[in-house]
């Protein structure tokens, strides 16, 4: 996917491309970045696509990751209530 801009660029620039021949430099340098602008959003325009076609009950969470995640928030909690209770106890 990411070959088609790159293409594009040196298509234009070693006039691969009928026509490229009978424009300016900059003209050139015009159209071919413009051409591979288009290019890179219709490949990103593709990847939405299909990523929205996936169906959603694929994407179902690993059981143990999730166990193993809230086992994480609870101790971080846990750590968390332990260190502002004894820098309470500190202050007083």
């Amino acid at each position: 996917m990411w070959a088609a801009p790159v293409a594009i660029l040196y298509g234009f620039n070693h006039n691969f491309f009928p026509g490229s021949t009978q424009l300016s430099p900059y003209s050139v340098t015009l159209l071919s970045g413009f051409l591979a602008l288009i290019s890179v959003n219709m490949v990103i325009a593709f990847y939405i696509y299909m990523a929205m076609k996936e169906p959603s009950y694929k994407h179902e969470p690993d059981p143990r990751f999730l166990a193993e995640a809230k086992a994480s928030i609870q101790k971080s909690e846990s750590t968390e209530l332990e260190d502002s209770s004894s820098a309470r106890t500190k202050q007083e």
